[in-house]
């Protein structure tokens, strides 16, 4: 199902790019010297459709690094409480281990009668 619906959205794209390429064949001078336009020192000279599959690429790559970014807080985050689990789950098996097992306990974990369970806070 999710690959009819990726060949869904991804033909009718592959297509407008493949007419957009085909359409912008005609070669252009991209300068990357402001100073003399009529000799410029640094330039390259390709199809449009190439420089702005180029462009589309870049601030793909940019956003993709910005969004990282962005998100390193979340992931810092994340990570301290991964550890904390860690712990606590460490520290619960280590509890469990040493702990007596209960004298009003039945067969099977069992409580005999409601009046023995001790309630506890919920946890925040």
């Amino acid at each position: 199902m999710i690959r009819f619906f990726k060949g869904l959205v991804l033909l009718p794209i592959a297509v407008i790019v493949v007419a957009l390429a085909v359409a912008n064949r005609e070669a252009v001078r991209l300068s990357f010297d402001p100073f003399s336009p009529d000799m410029p020192v640094l330039s390259v000279t390709l199809p449009l459709y190439a420089l702005l599959f180029i462009a589309v690429g870049l601030g793909v790559l940019l956003g993709g690094c910005g969004a990282w970014l962005g998100q390193s807080g979340t992931r810092r985050t994340s990570a301290e409480r991964r550890r904390e689990i860690r712990r606590l789950e460490g520290e619960t098996a280590r509890l469990k281990a040493y702990a007596p097992p209960p004298a009003n306990e039945g067969p099977n974990g069992i409580y005999r009668n409601a009046s023995d369970r001790v309630a506890l806070p919920a946890p925040r």
